[in-house]
């Protein structure tokens, strides 16, 4: 068999209990299910950054955010020139490369942004194609492309839509929960997927192809268009896992994000900044709004592998994930900065070998930094230097023993059962353990509790190597 064509999908934010092939019964995703059904099927899959952009670096280099260099989704900082990359590599061994949707691997200027105007973005644009992608179609996100002329707010502009787009996206009386001002197909995670497919189908060319299709959903504001609403049975939704009183102690990660003053995520759209201020109406309309767009998203999935399987038949890679999860009202907060929580930390990951159609669920701890390995590993090129390994491979030697969980500030390590999580940064100072068996939902913190003394002891033993492991070596 040839070389195969790989093509990576990813969702933004998606939780893994978003899918009906991983429970959710308010939707259908017929096409990923069709997906799950002939895949390798990961329940204990693990992101490897809370945040969108070390998380999209580390799958890029198959680095954990610390070795590659981009750490932080505010911070001047970029993956080391040194690092290859998913692109360089295949680009290197032969492969024609594409990005369709969100890169987000260098951080956006946030503080310059500006209501009244939209601002050029073609550095950001020549810094991806550095990386070694050939073919790029950019929305760089639901919001940076009512800041920043990427692509798709390009073509907005071009058919009359850029404005409503940004009113929509600067309108903070919404609290970031609206649905689309725009024609469903122009819905950025339509165009995403339409442009994904059309290049799909049409291509010509010699070598393999590789393919990252990336959509900006379900990632916030939370603005599926209408027309999907009726396609989520909110009665079916499950519970809310709230405990009253779990963020009162000031020593708590998430205090100042459900009682106030909150400055991230839902935080800082909520009322007074505190998310305990959010009525049930508003996370009902949420949670629909995030279940219709995940529904919008799988209908475009479905033309993307109707187009690959119908351009490149058995002899492709396929790879579906996100790059991490979403509260969503659990445990009173929506969004996920500084979390650790399974609802962030676990994602959805569905791989599909080459030629292979066998459905089959793994418990095995992988991690996004196994996504280069395993894709240099189908297309017959070298490894290199990464903190991951073959998806295959790590799941025969029994899973990771630990999954790492990293960002600016935050750190997190897990063993599967126990959980240790710290926050280092200015006036923010936290230590939390959760033993899963005791606490499957995570409400209580036993960073003190003297039973799991030996647990916090050996979790910080190994987050200390994890981090010192170059400087040793």
């Amino acid at each position: 068999m040839n070389r195969p064509h790989i093509v990576l999908i990813t969702a933004d934010e998606l939780r893994k209990d978003g899918l009906s092939c991983y429970g959710n019964e308010a939707i259908r995703t017929p096409n990923l299910d069709r997906l799950a059904g002939e895949s390798l099927m990961f329940e204990r899959a693990y992101t490897n950054s809370p945040w969108c952009l070390p998380s999209r670096c580390a799958i890029a280099t198959g680095r954990l955010p610390h070795n590659n260099g981009a750490y932080s989704n505010f911070r001047e900082c970029r993956m080391g020139q040194e690092v290859p990359t998913l692109f360089s590599e295949l680009k290197r061994g032969g492969y024609r490369t594409s990005v369709f949707g969100k890169c987000h691997f260098i951080p956006v200027k946030y503080a310059e942004t500006r209501k009244d105007k939209t601002l050029p973005y073609d550095d950001y644009r020549d810094y991806y194609m550095s990386l070694g992608i050939d073919d790029l179609c950019l929305q760089d996100g639901k919001l940076v492309s009512a800041w920043h002329y990427d692509d798709y707010s390009k073509e907005l502009e071009a058919h009359g839509h850029l404005q409503a787009y940004r009113d929509a996206a600067w309108n903070k009386e919404t609290q970031k929960v609206y649905p689309s001002p725009l024609p469903k197909e122009w819905h950025p995670d339509s165009w995403v997927g339409r442009k994904a497919a059309e290049y799909i189908a049409s291509y010509d060319g010699q070598e393999p192809l590789f393919t990252w299709v990336s959509f900006s959903g379900p990632h916030y504001p939370f603005d599926a268009p209408a027309d999907y609403y009726d396609k989520v049975d909110m009665s079916r939704a499950q519970p809310r896992h709230v405990k009253q009183g779990e963020f009162d102690p000031e020593s708590r990660i998430h205090h100042t994000s459900y009682h106030g003053p909150g400055r991230i995520d839902g935080s800082a759209a909520a009322p007074d900044r505190a998310c305990k201020n959010f009525s049930d109406e508003y996370w009902d309309t949420l949670t629909r709004n995030y279940f219709a767009n995940i529904v919008q998203i799988d209908e475009y999935i479905g033309c993307i592998l109707d187009a690959v399987k119908a351009r490149f038949g058995d002899n492709v890679l396929i790879i579906f994930t996100a790059d991490h999860g979403e509260m969503l009202g659990h445990h009173g907060i929506w969004g996920k900065n500084n979390c650790a929580y399974e609802d962030v930390w676990n994602v959805p990951l569905l791989v599909q070998y080459p030629g292979e159609k066998e459905h089959v669920r793994l418990d095995e701890k992988v991690m996004l930094v196994d996504i280069m390995p395993t894709c240099l590993k189908a297309a017959q090129l070298p490894p290199v230097v990464s903190d991951g390994d073959d998806f295959k491979h790590i799941a025969a030697q029994g899973g990771h023993p630990y999954v790492i969980c990293e960002g600016e500030g935050f750190a997190a390590i897990s063993d599967g059962e126990t959980k240790y999580i710290q926050v280092n940064k200015p006036d923010e100072n936290f230590a939390e353990l959760v033993h899963l068996p005791q606490d499957p939902y995570e409400f209580d913190n036993a960073v003190e509790a003297p039973e799991h003394a030996a647990r916090l002891f050996r979790l910080q033993r190994k987050l200390a190597e994890v981090f010192m492991q170059n400087i040793l070596a």
